[in-house]
């Protein structure tokens, strides 16, 4: 299993002919400065959509040959995101990836259901992976972007999603944490209840490739010691590979307060359960993990290929 961003940059180095991704909202610099560092690594080529005259100062202050990119202007956040799939569909990029937009505007062309890129029956969800250097490897954390308030019939999707992702990561059966706000099942609380029975589902096989815990508070999930004291005997307290949120808002706090209150460790957002990889970060992103988010969506596209 990679174990961090450098083990997948390598693979991905070594893999193939550059993959070509339209950047949608192409006016940002920490976009741009990722887009160009995949560039000269070899990872990828680029179309930027967006405001071009703006896209060219920034390609110019970073010190970016212009010459190695096509553009198209576009003004409106939502065309410019339709662009980028519409050129996915045609062949003529392989990944969309967000750049100064909002999420549903970029979503919206994705989700479209006769042009977009959702299976039938399918669930689309977000993942974050984490580089946790605390103990060297890689966590998953999803759904922090797309899914609201997920039902069990949505989170069974999330998981499967995860752990395809999972896999790609190099973990053939990774451990999932269900979490919710305590480790016992309260019926007032609907997501210890979906955890319990996710974990059931888990145990009768009918969520396959992966080993299911919940619920976990997240202090047992993580620690270990935290799961001992509390008694809990698990398989997967204390050494989760994925993490499954209640929640959107919960995920959302948790992975924007492992960037702001947490050692800065490397991180990437990228959508799961789409037919194409995507690269999906937040307007806030540095360029480290925008450019960490171009990895995996490559990664996700060379395990699909």
């Amino acid at each position: 299993m990679y174990k961090n961003f450098q083990e997948i940059e390598k693979r991905i180095v070594a893999a193939r002919e550059p993959y070509i991704i339209a950047l949608a909202g192409s006016h940002d610099e920490d976009a741009l400065v990722s887009v160009a560092h995949a560039r000269k690594k070899g990872i990828i080529r680029a179309i930027l959509i967006g405001k071009e005259e703006e896209t060219r100062s920034i390609l110019r202050s970073i010190g970016e040959d212009e010459n190695h990119y096509e553009f198209f202007h576009e003004e409106n956040e939502g065309m410019a995101a339709k662009k980028a799939c519409q050129l996915v569909a045609q062949k003529k990029a392989q990944i969309p990836m967000k750049g100064l937009m909002a999420t549903a505007s970029f979503l919206r062309p994705i989700l479209d259901k006769e042009e977009g890129f959702i299976p039938p029956k399918g669930l689309i969800s977000q993942a974050t992976v984490y580089e946790y250097r605390k103990e060297n490897r890689l966590l998953l954390i999803s759904d922090c972007a797309i899914n609201i308030a997920p039902n069990y019939e949505e989170k069974l999707k999330i998981i499967q999603n995860a752990v395809r992702l999972g896999q790609q990561l190099g973990n053939p059966c990774p451990r999932v944490a269900v979490i919710a706000p305590v480790e016992v099942v309260n019926p007032n609380i609907q997501s210890t209840v979906d955890a319990a029975m996710l974990c059931r589902a888990g145990q009768r096989g009918q969520i396959k490739n992966c080993v299911i815990d919940g619920p976990l508070g997240l202090d047992n999930a993580i620690s270990a010691e935290s799961a001992k004291h509390k008694g809990i005997v698990s398989d997967v307290a204390g050494r989760p590979d994925i993490l499954i949120m209640p929640d959107l808002g919960a995920g959302n706090i948790l992975t924007k307060s492992l960037v702001y209150f947490g050692d800065n460790s490397p991180s990437s957002g990228t959508i799961t359960g789409t037919t194409v990889g995507v690269v999906m970060t937040s307007r806030s992103d540095t360029a480290e993990n925008k450019y960490n988010s171009i990895l995996v969506a490559v990664l996700q596209s060379l395990s699909e290929a």
